[in-house]
């Protein structure tokens, strides 16, 4: 009786250890395989990080040469011109080279880009003159601001922080005080004074240059022309965005003669028909990966220079239904 009792045990304990190895032997499986997945993935993001990049630099180098090319055909800028036409969402899938997995992620490749006049816009390095060694308020330009911000509804308190932010900056080295960090970028801006909601509203308004610009009056927007003449309603800067898509203004003095009264109090050496710096910005996407790079370019003559380039990854949005 004990017998066939003793063999039900051994044959239950053979049971329990095929089981258990069974699962020892599942669970080194599905481990082997998750880190080979991982490895796949992480090789795969890696190998479209770099085909990212070089699609984006690649863009960047046309963006270059399209603006020196520009150059060399006319000494006026205007958005009639090639550099002023986007580049829409182009698949890419034929010049990608991805790892195969057997799906078409390649398929949903694809790049845009756009080249912008960054002199159609506000520049606040304007707001700052040195005279001597002291740094001063530009009170024109100071008046521009003043008015866009009133246009967009925008808190004075934040431009005059900005404004006192300046002036320290740029104050004299020997100067006891600390002196804050010159700003670079307009996001700099922020250190300033400025709030991030503020920014948003003026981001394609306004701009951060290297140095002192005139505004192109080609390329300025409606509302910022309203900002940079004084009495100019929205109706008048309408009309004058409707003339200059009829024929752009070839001169600076044939802009101020189609602002007729108001023209003639202004200041020409502060307008201009042609640019030096413009902002370059290009969107890629593949397979999951998508980033966009923004880069400033500025033009001297046949010489067209970066100033500064960034990239940051687009967030992936998820739908849940």
């Amino acid at each position: 009786m004990r017998r066939p009792r003793a063999l039900r045990f051994q044959r239950g304990a053979a049971l329990l250890m095929a089981m258990l190895t069974v699962g020892l032997v599942a669970a080194l499986a599905a481990t082997a395989y998750w880190q080979q997945w991982r490895a796949w993935a992480v090789e795969r993001a890696e190998h479209d990080r770099a085909q990212a990049g070089w699609l984006l630099t690649g863009a960047l180098d046309w963006a270059r040469l399209i603006v020196r090319e520009d150059g060399r055909a006319s000494s006026v800028d205007h958005l009639a011109e090639p550099w002023a036409l986007a580049l829409q969402p182009t698949r890419l899938a034929a010049f990608l080279e991805r790892p195969s997995d057997g799906g078409d992620e390649a398929d949903d490749a694809w790049l845009a880009g756009r080249i912008e006049d960054e002199q159609g816009r506000l520049n606040w390095r304007n707001l700052i003159e040195v005279v001597g060694a002291q740094p001063r308020v530009v009170a024109a330009e100071r008046a521009r601001f003043e008015r866009l911000f009133v246009q967009l509804g925008l808190p004075a308190r934040e431009l005059e922080a900005v404004i006192q932010g300046l002036l320290q900056a740029w104050r004299a080295p020997d100067d006891a005080m600390a002196r804050p960090l010159r700003p670079q970028r307009l996001a700099d801006l922020q250190t300033l004074g400025l709030s991030v909601s503020t920014l948003r509203a003026i981001e394609s308004l306004t701009t951060w240059l290297p140095a002192a610009t005139p505004l192109n009056a080609n390329t300025a927007p409606a509302l910022v022309l309203q900002a940079a003449v004084p009495g100019l309603d929205a109706g008048a800067a309408q009309r004058l965005i409707e003339q200059r898509a009829r024929q752009h203004f070839a001169t600076t003095e044939s802009f101020l003669a189609a602002l007729g009264r108001a023209g003639q109090s202004l200041d020409p050496t502060r307008w201009s028909v042609a640019s030096r710096y413009f902002r370059v910005t290009g969107r890629v996407r593949v397979g999951d990966l998508e980033v966009e790079q923004r880069a400033l370019l500025e033009r001297d003559g046949t010489r067209v220079q970066i100033v500064w380039r960034e990239q940051r990854p687009i967030p992936t949005v998820v739908n849940v239904e």
